[in-house]
This record gives C-alpha cells, sequence and structure tokens, in this order.
C-alpha cells in the first residue's frame, strides 16, 4: 500500500481475529515510532509490547475506553521521558504505529494515557520508570471485519480548508 492510501483507509478496529500477530511484524511496527517527529530531537519515547493474555485482560480493566484491548492479540504502550514536548513526541510515534499496522494489514486502536485516572496503575502494571508519562496504548490484532479498511466518510476538504486565513 502506499502511504496516502494507508493514511485514507486507516481506521479504529475494536474486534479482531483470534491470530496472533508475529514478533518480526510487532518489531518491524513498533521501528516506525522511533522514527516520528521529535522536537529538538529528543527521541522521549519508549515502547513495551505487551502480547501476554493476563496483562491484556488486565489493561483492559484499567482503561475504562479501551475494555476491547481483552480480544487484542497485542498491545503497546507508548511511554514518553516527561520533557517539555513529551506529549507531541510520544502522539507522533502513536501515530507512526497506526499507520504501520495498517501497512502491515494490522487493526489497530488508539486508547488516551495521558492525564487519564489509571496512567499511574498502568505504568506500575508495566514496570515503567515514574520519569516516563504514559501516552497511548494502541491494541492490535488482525480485523474481525473483511472490509476494515476502507475510505469512509469524512468531511469534505471544501468544508475544512482555508486558504491565507480563517
Amino acid at each position: 500500500m502506499n502511504i496516502i492510501k494507508i493514511i485514507k483507509t486507516r481506521r479504529s478496529i475494536r474486534e479482531y481475529l483470534d491470530k496472533p500477530v508475529p514478533k518480526d511484524i510487532l518489531e518491524k511496527i513498533v521501528d516506525t515510532g522511533r522514527f516520528a517527529a521529535t522536537a529538538r530531537n529528543v527521541q522521549p519515547w519508549e515502547f513495551v509490547i505487551i502480547t501476554e493474555q493476563a496483562i491484556l485482560k488486565k489493561l483492559a480493566e484499567l482503561a475504562e475506553n479501551g475494555r476491547f484491548i481483552a480480544q487484542a492479540k497485542a498491545c503497546i504502550a507508548v511511554f514518553s521521558n516527561d520533557t517539555k514536548y513529551y506529549l507531541e513526541d510520544g502522539c507522533a510515534a502513536t501515530e507512526n504505529i497506526l499507520l504501520a499496522a495498517t501497512a502491515f494489514d494490522i487493526g489497530s486502536c488508539w486508547v488516551a494515557g495521558d492525564k487519564k485516572p489509571y496512567c499511574a496503575d498502568v505504568a506500575k502494571l508495566l514496570n515503567a520508570d515514574e520519569r516516563f508519562k504514559l501516552v497511548s496504548l494502541i491494541a492490535l490484532g488482525y480485523p474481525k471485519a473483511k472490509d476494515a479498511f476502507r475510505i469512509t466518510d469524512k468531511k469534505s476538504l471544501k468544508e475544512i480548508i482555508h486558504w491565507e486565513r480563517f
């Protein structure tokens, strides 16, 4: 898939087949996170790949809007060192990971981390050092829906684009 098609067909996928995501694919997906834009080239991110079902279930219990993580075949926790632009850098890495997953026909869904009440519990569960902040949890798995990667309705460009001034 070319990058424009990947961007236009990426969707939040919350239902997954009972099929594991190979370790080498997970590593390739996470590897794209380290190539994200980063303020001052600080690269504050750290990634935890979770595939153990018991930990996935515990993450699902902690993240109220991420209950589907329990059925995912993997989850990537994106942490950032507490730098000035930790959130921007961590979000850029998260988006790269979401796009890379789509390129491998892996469904993904971004579950918020930063400032959520469960952040400390997730960090503790994953043994993260307290200098790191949880930016996101990314559920991963092969989509149940056959047509998961398709262009869906979005606002038209005409509705959202402005030239020179708002």
